[in-house]
């Protein structure tokens, strides 16, 4: 069986997400550790975390993935924002930490125009100031993006030029969105297209350093540069290509989080127990 669980909420407290999680029955879950919304956080209680580890120890719910919130960008030419991002990718490292988390997903966000070298040179250096103040186990995941106008991600080549410089290659790891990969150009959905895609990855960063993946069907088509995701099937990438997906063994034992839509159509579950269907 496949790994698979979708993005759940902490409402009411972060340990709430274990009991949503085990609800859905989820293998897998991935959350924000705050309000994504906002540059603030509160620290979080030692009895939530607490409760939160108590929980997690007991659904046999593995991994946990924490996500960036929305506002950062680790590679923006705004020093404000810019130490603003740090700041916050320091914090979600120590929460990670605290609630035994292994994975914190990133975006590497967008140099604004500053230009793509300066854009790998920020986050890098975001990346390395983290690492410096903050010494544990938790692996970052450079999330793969979209391709949109000046942002940073759409391409493997930019994700290894950021790895290329950073010393403690062993706290990086990569998180495979299908929807974004696809519409920044990859080919998922067929034998040739998958197989040429992830020998490229392969060859360019390594399937070693390939940690999550993100599950997402999407609204754009190939290489349209739409970051808009869509249920399993729903969309462009379709029932057959997550088929092959889910079969290549190459990808099948990876934990994998949706971040699919909720609406009259299909819910959290409903992908889940499509993802289930299609892998077999």
């Amino acid at each position: 069986m496949v790994k698979v669980g979708f993005h759940v909420s902490i409402a009411g407290s972060i340990d709430r997400a274990v009991d949503r999680a085990v609800e859905a029955q989820c293998d897998t879950f991935q959350i924000f550790s705050r309000n994504p919304r906002g540059w603030q956080s509160k620290e979080l209680s030692q009895t939530a975390i607490n409760k939160f580890i108590e929980k997690l120890e007991s659904s046999g719910l593995y991994p946990p993935v924490v996500h960036m919130p929305y506002l950062p960008n680790l590679a923006s030419p705004d020093e404000e924002v810019y130490k603003k991002s740090v700041n916050a990718l320091i914090a979600e490292l120590v929460r990670c930490q605290e609630l035994t988390i292994p994975y914190l997903v990133t975006h590497l966000g967008s140099h604004r125009g500053s230009g793509i070298e300066k854009g790998y040179e920020r986050v890098a250096d975001a990346i390395k100031t983290a690492f410096d103040e903050v010494e544990n186990d938790v692996i970052i995941l450079l999330e793969t993006t979209a391709g949109t106008k000046n942002s940073i991600g759409g391409s493997f080549e930019d994700i290894k030029a950021i790895m290329n410089q950073i010393d403690d290659i062993n706290r990086i790891g990569v998180c495979f969105d299908t929807c974004h990969v696809f519409v920044a150009g990859y080919e998922i959905r067929t034998t040739e297209g998958l197989e040429r895609t992830l020998k490229h990855f392969d060859e360019v960063i390594g399937l070693s350093k390939l940690k999550l993946l993100h599950i997402n069907d999407s609204k754009g088509d190939l290489g349209s540069r739409l970051d808009r995701h869509e249920h399993i099937g729903f969309g462009y990438i379709g029932e057959d290509g997550f088929r092959l997906i889910l079969h290549d063994p190459r990808l099948r034992d990876l934990p994998m989080i949706l971040e699919t839509p909720v609406d009259e159509r299909c819910d959290d579950r409903c992908n889940i127990e499509k993802v289930r269907e299609l892998a077999g």
